[in-house]
């Protein structure tokens, strides 16, 4: 147990330190400006504390680039969620006034009370997935807020409009037909033209961010990307917010944490799950395009783990449901073999290569070990791909019938 927990809660423009003892009892705060020696003014202050504790509210969001200074400088720290410090702070009965020092002081103690608290460690390779992930991400929805506004343009231009989604193809052609009617007509054409080339400047971006995440995911070793439907998008989103799968117990607990595990609301002597709506959304979404580019393939083992879900008379919904958990389990089990593999490379000495897994394992990239058949970034429809099963999550039997292509 630490003898003191510093909490700080940091902003844009300041960061405000409070210490306190294993007793809750505050020793003492400092507020420093956001600088370049801002680490630096805070460890001198603590250097009175030897046995002492960071605890940096949203150490992945804002706090992220003073936490990562401190762990360079050699100390402890841990990243405590926002969450956890407003409910010390709510349900504290002494001073609840809103104010840093009070909002640090918060901090120490949810660092002190909660087993949520995890240690920040040094960036690695999953912080430039997430970097590249997040870049991709921004672009796509800059691409629908462009491809949007051009619908909203052509609706006056072309009678009816664009009833279904638009490219920039079919927007040049439109365009090229279009006969404006007087100055203003004109004005909507030149403006339909320039949406048009925003449209295409981030088609090309996207491109090109999408080669420098397959990069960085060939980089990382990774085998999650033999998960059939998971490519170096969707692998990128997963690996960049889960960063350390050792937090997670058990698939269980990361399926809870993505949001595929039903929450129970029972009462008595009913038992009731329910849809989550919890979790990280990102991973959520993630597995979502993977669960729906398995079921668009006929000959793949989702899809027939889909149609017997849906023989069974669960709805379409409730066997995409439970597709996706099916496919959460087959990425935790990758993300711990990489693990593993990375963990042995890594005491094995030089010659070893994070998420390398070239040796035989449970969850390897030879053929027999493949979850849900050979990853297809951008599937083909003709494609027909192996569907061996898999040591670790055997797929459930399905008859004849159901595995006929509808």
């Amino acid at each position: 147990m630490t003898a003191v927990m510093i909490g700080v809660d940091p902003h844009k423009g300041s960061h405000t330190a409070v210490a306190v003892s294993t007793a809750e009892q505050p020793l003492g705060k400092l507020r420093v400006r956001a600088s370049a020696d801002q680490a630096g003014r805070l460890v001198e202050w603590a250097a009175k504390w030897p046995e002492r504790t960071w605890a940096v509210e949203g150490a992945g969001g804002l706090g992220h680039l003073l936490a990562q200074q401190l762990v360079a400088a050699g100390e402890l720290v841990l990243d405590v969620q926002p969450k956890l410090a407003a409910r010390v702070r709510l349900l504290d009965a002494g001073d609840s006034n809103k104010n840093d020092p009070n909002d640090a002081a918060s901090v120490a103690v949810a660092a002190l009370r909660s087993r949520a608290r995890r240690p920040v460690r040094a960036d690695d390779h999953a912080e430039v997935l997430k970097v590249w992930s997040r870049r991709h991400r921004d672009l796509g929805r800059a691409k629908n807020q462009a491809a949007c506004r051009l619908h909203a343009v052509l609706c006056e231009l072309v009678p009816g409009g664009v009833p279904e989604e638009i490219t920039a193809a079919q927007a040049t052609r439109i365009l090229g037909s279009a006969e404006p009617y007087g100055a203003a007509g004109q004005a909507r054409l030149d403006l339909a033209a320039e949406i048009l080339a925003d449209m295409r400047r981030l088609n090309q971006q996207m491109l090109e961010s999408k080669k420098k995440l397959a990069s960085a995911v060939r980089a990382s070793g990774t085998s999650l990307t033999e998960v059939f439907g998971v490519g170096p998008v969707v692998a990128a989103t997963v690996i960049g917010d889960v960063a350390d799968v050792s937090r997670f117990a058990s698939r269980d607990h990361f399926a809870a944490y993505n949001g595929t595990a039903p929450i129970e609301v029972s009462s008595g002597n009913r038992k009731i799950y329910r849809l989550s709506r919890r979790g990280n959304r990102r991973i959520n979404h993630a597995i979502h395009m993977a669960a729906i580019t398995q079921i668009r393939h006929a000959h793949s083992d989702g899809r027939a783990y889909y149609e017997k879900k849906v023989a069974e008379g669960k709805t379409h919904k409730e066997a995409l449901r439970s597709l996706k958990r099916r496919i959460s389990d087959a990425i935790y089990a990758r993300l711990r073999a990489d693990a593993r593999q990375a963990a042995s490379s890594t005491n094995k000495g030089p010659g070893g290569q994070q998420g390398n897994d070239t040796e035989s394992s449970a969850a390897g990239s030879h053929p027999k070990h493949r979850l849900f058949g050979q990853a297809t970034p951008e599937p083909d429809p003709r494609l027909r791909p192996a569907t061996p099963a898999s040591p670790i999550m055997p797929p459930e039997p399905a008859s004849k019938k159901l595995r006929r292509s509808p």
